[in-house]
């Protein structure tokens, strides 16, 4: 049975949030890319590194609260869903789907028809959800993660949507 306590309550990050969305990315992102990523963005990929990012990003990020917690995040910038995270206790519970649908109202607000991600080729948990919420893998390419030295090509499937 779904209570009021489940339901899930979307709204702009505000810098409170930032080490809750801090949280969420480390713990999502070492689930997603480990093994799957080079060794080089790994190293820098730090907790603290994923705690600053979330502080910097408030602006562009957008959290899924339920029962007053933050339970997820998504990032959009222009018309890239950059990136979608679920707390780990609440995946399978309808977050993502949420927080990916705000993504694609964003894109769509941001003056973009369709809306587009990137997601780590090995990431197999992840490319069937994106497939199963209607988004087309438009194959392979390196994506340029960002890092202080410069970019660090990471092998991803691009992955794209109508809004």
């Amino acid at each position: 049975m779904v209570t009021d306590d489940d339901a899930v309550r979307i709204r702009p990050a505000t810098a409170a949030d930032a080490p809750s969305v801090g949280a969420i990315w480390r713990d999502g992102w070492r689930d997603g890319h480990l093994g799957h990523v080079p060794e080089e963005l790994v190293a820098i990929r730090t907790p603290e590194s994923f705690d600053l990012r979330a502080a910097q990003r408030v602006g562009d990020t957008t959290v899924a609260e339920v029962a007053g917690e933050v339970a997820g995040f998504v990032m959009v910038v222009a018309d890239e869903v950059e990136q979608v995270y679920v707390a780990a206790a609440r995946r399978g519970t309808g977050v993502a789907g949420a927080l990916l649908a705000e993504g694609l109202r964003q894109v769509g607000g941001n003056g973009h028809p369709r809306a587009w991600l990137a997601v780590a080729g090995g990431n197999a948990r992840a490319r069937r959800f994106y497939e199963r919420q209607g988004w087309t893998d438009e194959g392979a390419f390196d994506y340029p993660a960002r890092s202080s030295g410069g970019p660090i090509a990471v092998r991803c499937h691009r992955y794209t949507r109508q809004v």
